[in-house]
Formats: C-alpha cells, structure tokens, sequence
C-alpha cells in the first residue's frame, strides 16, 4: 500500500479578500436634481433613453425628483457614473456625482 499523502489547504488572507471586494463595490451616485424647466414627460423620455429603463421605473424616479427635489438613479463605479452625468446633462437635466457612503 502506498504512504500517505498529505494535503494542505492554501492559506487565505481573509482582510486581503475583503478589500478586494470593497474595491469591485460600486462607490458614486448619480443624482438628479429637480428643475423648474423640464418637463416631467421630458424627464421620463430622458431616464429611459439614457438608463434604458422601462416607463414603470424611469416614472417612479420622475416622481421621485418632482416630489422630493432630486432622486438618485443610479450607483456605478467612477467612470459609469460620470458617463451618466454626462449623458443627463447633454439633455439638460441637473445631474450630480456623489461618493457614496
């Protein structure tokens, strides 16, 4: 009968694997502001073209900025969110990049 064989198991730095996912962890908000200008049909049209939602969820941030003053859309990493921002404002609507906390 052949000897034994031993097998270990890797070691895992378990702070070190943690970081890493806080890294992948998206960590800017787009926000929208409201606006006394747009239209809220327009906002809608906008949210849909731009995040390619459906009307049920581009409406409800609609909404959110019509009745609260800003709704935030979306959480991306740095250059997603900022390609956003960009996007909305090409459409004149108030958008902002936040750090997410």
């Amino acid at each position: 009968m052949p000897g034994t064989i031993e097998i270990t198991s890797p070691e895992i730095d378990v702070a070190k694997d943690k970081k890493s996912k806080e890294a992948d962890t998206p960590g800017y908000l787009v926000v929208c502001w409201n606006d006394p200008v747009n239209l809220m049909p327009y906002v809608t049209h906008v949210f849909r073209t731009v995040f390619g939602w459906d009307r049920t969820r581009a409406e409800r941030h609609m909404r959110e900025v019509h009745e609260k003053g800003k709704s935030v859309l979306v959480r991306e990493q740095f250059e997603k969110a900022e390609f956003y921002v960009h996007q909305l404002r090409k459409f004149a609507l108030h958008a902002t990049l936040e750090t997410a906390e």
